[in-house]
């Protein structure tokens, strides 16, 4: 066998320093501790270069935090590789109680080198500034509902019911304004929370406007074009999608892509015993809180209409035909289940599961713009 010449070095990132360690290669090699460097990009690239003049080929890692992937994009453009790997898949033995800077370099090294670290998909630079404006805009949309939320509590503690059909529409935004309070003070908490929901509103429909306005620039518009041919995909869930899972064909096949959303279920089985639970809802809770939110429009009968016809009109036959395939088969599975008797909920993170795999297949359809 030849002798492994890779050095595999383990990075603890924080704010103001960096704790490093490298492993040489081969199973009895050397993990030593290195020491701290500066977490700047000058002190980076001297300790890179350092290391260049006395170890052949190296390989980094780090855990994903809050530092983001500046560290891996400069170790990438010096002409290394680097791994972010995932903290939650990280061994970690029961027993142990202590944790410092230099023991998880250290740790990170010796898992690097046996191979038992799983890395995780590093977008670039684009990619992240999309995904930001996408996150900041969930993040105001959640705002505006705590809010509204917020102010019909209010209302109903005082015996407030708006008997209509629909809350925050035009009739309720007259009977909004129609209350009165007899004390002061609560008029003027009243009004307060409805100046309130009113920035918000303004707050999210200007990120709304951002969006529309940046997304059609992007490489990955293409493909957030073809995914909303999908009945439940709005152009916000397509957008959310795709700036959450990146490029699809990097999963061999829908299965991995249901694990990664966290749509398949838990297992505890042992022997002859299968013990299967709940879903295991340990994958990226954006882009699976969306697809839940689209699972929801299948429970009404398969058409096509005006709004997906519009969105149809250019998009390749392939993706027209999966997209139809997915709205028949799916619109009869939501009825089959629920006559069934299983719950609504359950029945749908069932579509959901499925839609991520119509989503992997309309995704090989379509490529992104280089």
């Amino acid at each position: 066998m030849a002798e492994d010449k890779v050095f595999y070095v383990g990075v603890d990132v924080s704010k103001a320093k960096h704790a490093i360690a490298i492993a040489e290669g081969g199973r009895e090699g050397e993990v030593r501790y290195f020491g701290e460097i500066e977490a700047t990009p000058a002190a980076v690239e001297r300790f890179v270069r350092k290391l260049e003049r006395k170890y052949p080929r190296l390989h980094f890692c780090y855990e994903a935090g809050p530092t983001g992937y500046g560290l891996c994009r400069q170790i990438v453009e010096l002409d290394h590789r680097c791994d972010v790997v995932a903290p939650s898949l990280i061994p970690k033995r029961p027993g142990e109680r202590v944790k410092t800077n230099r023991r998880d370099a250290v740790t990170l090294a010796r898992l690097l080198r046996a191979g038992e670290l799983t890395g995780i998909w590093v977008p670039d630079a684009v990619h992240e500034a999309v995904r930001d404006l996408v996150r900041v805009r969930s993040s105001a949309s959640e705002d505006l509902r705590k809010k509204r939320q917020q102010l019909l509590s209010f209302l109903l503690r005082h015996g407030r019911v708006f008997s209509g059909r629909k809350n925050w529409g035009p009739a309720h935004a007259r009977w909004l304004a129609a209350q009165k309070f007899n004390h002061p003070a609560q008029q003027i908490v009243f009004q307060d929370q409805v100046d309130v929901i009113t920035d918000a509103q303004n707050r999210l429909e200007r990120l709304n406007a951002q969006l529309a306005e940046l997304v059609p620039s992007w490489s990955m518009a293409p493909v957030a074009a073809a995914y909303q041919a999908l009945r439940g995909v709005s152009f916000i869930v397509a957008v959310t999608f795709v700036s959450e899972v990146g490029d699809v064909r990097r999963f061999d096949n829908p299965r991995q892509l249901m694990a990664f959303l966290g749509l398949v279920p838990s297992e505890r089985s042992t022997g002859e015993t299968v013990k299967r639970g709940g879903l295991t809802l340990a994958g990226n809770r954006r882009a699976r809180r969306v697809l839940v939110e689209g699972a929801w429009s299948y429970r009404y009968p398969a058409r096509v209409t005006e709004t997906i016809r519009i969105r149809l009109e250019g998009l390749p036959k392939a993706v027209r035909e999966i997209a139809w395939k997915a709205q028949t088969r799916l619109c009869a599975r939501y009825r089959r289940l629920t006559a069934c008797g299983k719950k609504r909920p359950i029945v749908v993170a069932a579509i959901a599961r499925e839609m991520a795999a119509f989503l992997w297949a309309i995704g090989h359809q379509v490529e992104p713009v280089r």
